[in-house]
């Protein structure tokens, strides 16, 4: 890595940053795929990226795992010396919107914002980024299809120029969904002009209860030289979107709003009961 390796950071600054990260990210809804990596991954992950999108503009097409948040916290700690110039994220959920416009507020990040944004509307933002990055819904029920969607959102949001970061499933010998979705992902790459650069297995665990040795990878996308394009950004075709969250579940939910404010840090009144000792005298 061109800003160093994990051995060159202080690890318990860095893990007691990405402790803050995790307090302010809402509860996961596992209905919309939101399924959080574990906090040590988080921590590799977020490196990483400061390093794959330093000096450049990065956009997150979702991120309920806050990598955004730790990337930019990670800087803002001065736990590293690098990272993007800007991190804008685009998330149907509300809760997490405002979870990152919050925490930025109060570290004084001010290269991290959030705007809500559900993929299956057209783009409408006036300044290409560099880099993107997504953890998609991982299409173990469409082949892929999902996945599709968000790289195809990031693409737009590139002008077709520029590198993109997939997190999606590993190849699993037992799972025969992960090989037909890595291929199916690598294919309509290809056919938007973009290439597989890099592919680094096997390098994430999530709090997934049903496969909880289901690993993730990066798939690094990059586009061919002379593939800049400037598109209309359409809605998404019906047929892509069948199956999305798993069988039978279509998109049906354009934003999840955010009821209550929330500090995610502590706990909330309706999860408790205060029993005092007068209650039993």
């Amino acid at each position: 890595m061109a800003g160093g390796s994990l051995a060159e950071i202080n690890l318990r600054e860095a893990v007691n940053a990405i402790s803050d990260v995790i307090q302010n990210r809402p509860r996961p809804l596992r209905e919309f795929d939101q399924i959080y990596m574990r906090a040590g991954d988080m921590v590799l992950q977020s490196q990483y990226v400061a390093d794959w999108a330093d000096g450049k503009r990065l956009v997150f097409l979702g991120d309920g795992d806050a990598i955004s948040v730790a990337t930019a916290y990670l800087r803002r700690r001065d736990i590293i010396d690098y990272g993007p110039t800007a991190i804008d994220v685009f998330d149907f959920d509300e809760r997490i919107v405002r979870a990152i416009k919050r925490f930025a507020d109060s570290e004084r990040i001010e290269n991290l914002d959030a705007h809500l944004y559900n993929c299956l509307d057209p783009v409408e933002v006036v300044d290409r980024y560099d880099r993107f990055y997504t953890n998609p819904p991982w299409g173990a029920s469409n082949a892929g299809s999902s996945v599709g969607v968000f790289v195809q959102r990031g693409f737009e949001l590139l002008d077709y120029e520029g590198e993109g970061l997939v997190v999606i499933a590993d190849r699993e010998p037992d799972l025969a969904w992960t090989e037909e979705v890595l291929a199916n992902v690598q294919r309509f790459s290809s056919e938007h002009g973009f290439y597989v650069s890099r592919m680094m297995p096997r390098l994430h665990s999530y709090h997934l209860d049903d496969n909880p040795e289901l690993r993730s990878c990066n798939l690094l996308l990059r586009s061919l030289p002379g593939n800049g394009r400037t598109l209309i950004s359409a809605p998404i075709d019906a047929a892509r979107l069948a199956d999305f969250y798993g069988v039978g579940r279509q998109p049906l939910v354009r934003y999840i709003r955010e009821r209550l404010r929330v500090d995610y840090g502590k706990a909330q009144e309706n999860e408790y009961v205060v029993e005092h000792w007068e209650d039993e005298r």
